[in-house]
């Protein structure tokens, strides 16, 4: 269950995630370490929000090290005709575009990588990149038959739930895998899709129980949510909904709006007129719209909560203070330094660094599984994926794994975005969600991390 043991200023009911999960605060997240055993909280922003600080009450989570074989890796000892190639279905477009750039950066530093280490049986992978578009236009569909055109075995994407749901039966359909390292909706775990589909990124379920609990301790009584009219939006809205309702809250206001709106004034109105202690922003790209229609109604950065789909530095998008207090999440491990700087060594223009680990990851476990399976198939490559994630040896990248396979061991990959360990379905039963604050500057620093299984 979630250890929820940080003081809450609240006097509502708190009750436990229905999940596995422990906090792992980190005390020197926000700028500098905290007093030893301290409890307090953030300053008070309106609507009585007073988050806890960074490392009050709760013990820091560990995870384990893998460790890497030493020496020159060895060469495979079945090669192929058919080299394996991976497309990528990664947004430059749209309203999840800023999601583009570190994905794409995360799949291209794992094929270098792959490929610096012999390739897959024996051969080097190539990487075919097309755009996902969103769902106001059919990118995503002609993208999708053009890298099923050019031989693709693997296909990683989309980013969007819903842009994935229109592709899906194509690429599985033709027998090929069908890997996103960021589609959160939890309707993919009962898709019929013939076992190709898996992600790195865990379901909406996780996040939801998290961001609604999170408010919770936050102090919020009452919530208003704007949400997006999709697969991602109106799921990670249930889930957020189940929870803060759970812990004592109500939800007051919940509105929609549909993919390529420009106008949301008539949300924010129906929203700020139920006075919430806090708002749910579940949204991709409009935020940049809502946001200033929020502050000129006297919303606060601190009474904002944002989700994976926005939260992203907004330092060159809005006036300082615009976004002070206001609070984010999105699924994975803190990105480290060291991931950042090979991220930044393969795209020096990045300034965002979400779901690069789920894509580096992704790309690895495709390569590890087809040389499990000794074979660049579709279908082969996903029969050994979820043997790759779990009961053996650990390692975290392809150099390290598939020298352990090659030598005969079973390996257990855990990657940039944390533990991988996939269900059936291909989903992941275990994964640590991201908090995150935004500063005066309308940038991201890390809270805490919360861990949990599904």
């Amino acid at each position: 269950m979630f250890d929820l043991s940080q003081a809450a200023p609240r006097t509502a009911r708190l009750t436990a995630l229905g999940v596995g999960v422990g906090v792992a605060l980190l005390a020197t997240a926000c700028g500098g370490p905290s007093t030893p055993g301290s409890t307090g909280t953030t300053t008070a922003g309106a609507g009585g929000i007073s988050c806890p600080a960074p490392g009050a009450g709760a013990g820091t989570a560990t995870t384990q090290a893998a460790a890497a074989p030493t020496g020159p890796v060895p060469a495979s000892t079945t090669t192929t005709d058919t080299p394996l190639k991976i497309g990528s279905l990664l947004p430059t477009t749209g309203n999840l575009a800023f999601l583009g750039p570190p994905e794409i950066a995360g799949v291209n530093l794992a094929i270098k990588e792959i490929n610096a280490a012999g390739g897959v049986l024996g051969k080097p992978v190539e990487v075919i990149h097309r755009d996902s578009g969103d769902t106001k236009t059919d990118t995503a569909t002609q993208s999708t038959t053009a890298l099923l055109a050019a031989g693709s075995q693997a296909i990683i994407g989309a980013a969007s739930s819903s842009v994935s749901k229109t592709v899906i039966n194509q690429i599985t359909g033709a027998g090929v895998v069908h890997f996103s390292p960021a589609n959160t909706s939890p309707d993919f775990t009962t898709w019929d899709d013939k076992g190709l589909y898996w992600r790195t990124a865990p379901s909406d379920v996780l996040q939801g129980k998290v961001l609604g609990n999170y408010m919770a301790t936050c102090g919020a009584q009452t919530v208003g949510m704007i949400v997006l009219n999709d697969a991602y939006g109106t799921g990670l809205q249930k889930n957020v909904k189940e929870s803060f309702e759970a812990a004592g809250g109500k939800v007051v206001a919940e509105e929609l709006y549909n993919t390529g709106d420009s106008q949301f004034q008539s949300q924010v109105d129906k929203v700020v007129a139920a006075k919430p202690d806090a708002i749910a922003l579940i949204t991709f790209d409009e935020v940049k719209q809502i946001v200033p229609l929020l502050t000129a109604k006297g919303i606060k950065g601190s009474q904002m909560f944002l989700v994976d789909g926005n939260t992203s530095d907004y330092s060159q998008v809005f006036q300082p203070g615009t976004l002070t207090g206001a609070h984010g999440t999105f699924p994975g491990t803190f990105t480290k330094d060291e991931f950042k700087q090979a991220l930044l060594s393969v795209d020096p223009a990045l300034t965002d660094f979400t779901y690069g680990g789920e894509s580096y990851d992704a790309a690895n476990l495709i390569a590890l599984a087809a040389e499990s399976a000794k074979s660049t198939k579709g279908t082969d490559i996903a029969a050994k994926l979820k043997d790759m994630s779990e009961g053996g040896d650990k390692c975290s990248d392809y150099a390290s794994c598939v020298t352990l396979l090659r030598n005969g061991k079973d390996i257990d990959y855990d990657g940039k975005s944390g533990p991988i360990t996939f269900s059936d379905a291909g989903d992941p039963t275990e994964a640590y969600i991201g908090i995150y604050e935004f500063t005066n500057e309308n940038s991201l620093k890390p809270v805490q991390e919360e861990f949990g299984r599904l």
